[in-house]
């Protein structure tokens, strides 16, 4: 059954400065003006832990994705291209996108609409810090990451934006990051293992990656097996580690070792990735706190899995 996704309605929770808004009345407009053939069909906001995007729920099979904050068309056209060439290669159904739309002065942002994926994320279905064995998720997180990494470049390699590229680019965040934890978290711990783990140089080569590998992003069967894969817009060249982040958001440790053995990870790797896992989740607990308390749980657990993990901290 398609149930509601959970989480908090990111419509109303401002957790970025100049956040747009915009209700489902003028969505609505928007859609059937835009595409004449969704009109006549529900639209419903959607709660959703995202941070990016405000999403309404097109009838049964599609989705609009409005930017929380201005974007050019330009970027979202860029987001549309890697969301496609991410659904033709991945072996899980991905959003295929319908189009993008620029903005208006009342919504200054283009905006698009794409395929909606039935199902419940992990971030519903595995919500608590010890989610149990999960052996048969890991297995398929194999699969994904392991086609991904088989994709042909095509003669690209990592635009220099977000994670991906050289750890060590994220000290001034991360430096911030353990400032405003101190009241989240064991910081000296985790100060002490970033210290480690970023150190570990960049392997000197690249794959393509979903690049933002997170429970939100996991679409889920009935019996725990992954079904979909959510945001595939930054699809595109990364430090074949990134993906690994997915590992410390969601698996316990026997399935973290099943993951790292299906893919043959060395050490360097999967330590690089536990970096990415630390990077990401250090800025989630704090700078969500007060605005999307899914999000900030989220970092919170993934850092207590890293921080106790045998095999980075021993």
């Amino acid at each position: 059954m398609d149930r509601p996704r959970a989480g908090i309605r990111v419509l109303t929770e401002d957790m970025h400065p100049g956040q747009l808004r915009v209700g489902e009345a003028a969505a609505a407009a928007r859609i059937a003006a835009a595409f004449p053939e969704l009109a006549g069909l529900p639209v419903s906001a959607l709660a959703t832990p995202g941070t990016v995007n405000a999403l309404f729920r097109i009838g049964a099979t599609h989705v609009a994705r409005f930017p929380l904050q201005p974007t050019a068309h330009a970027e979202i056209a860029a987001e549309v291209a890697a969301l496609e060439e991410f659904a033709a290669v991945a072996p899980f159904p991905a959003p295929v996108p319908l189009g993008v739309v620029d903005g208006d002065a009342a919504y200054p942002s283009a905006w698009s609409v794409q395929t909606w994926i039935q199902g419940r994320t992990a971030a519903e279905a595995l919500p608590d810090a010890d989610p149990g064995p999960l052996p048969g998720l890991a297995d398929d997180l194999a699969h994904l990451i392991g086609a991904l990494r088989r994709a042909s470049l095509r003669g690209r390699s990592f635009d220099g934006r977000g994670r991906g590229g050289d750890l060590r680019v994220h000290e001034e965040w991360m430096t911030e990051c353990f400032a405003r934890s101190e009241h989240l978290l064991d910081v000296a711990a985790a100060r002490s293992l970033w210290a480690r783990l970023s150190r570990i140089p960049h392997p000197g080569v690249e794959v393509l990656s979903h690049r933002d590998l997170i429970p939100p992003n996991l679409v889920l069967s009935e019996d725990g097996r992954l079904d979909g894969v959510l945001d595939g817009g930054s699809f595109g060249p990364a430090d074949p580690s990134l993906d690994l982040v997915i590992a410390w958001h969601l698996l316990g440790l026997d399935d973290r070792r099943r993951l790292r053995a299906a893919l043959g990870s060395d050490d360097r790797e999967w330590r690089r990735g536990g970096a990415w896992a630390l990077q990401q989740a250090m800025g989630l607990g704090w700078y969500y706190e007060r605005t999307n308390p899914v999000m900030a749980a989220l970092g919170l657990r993934t850092m207590g899995r890293l921080l106790e993990d045998p095999d980075l901290v021993g």
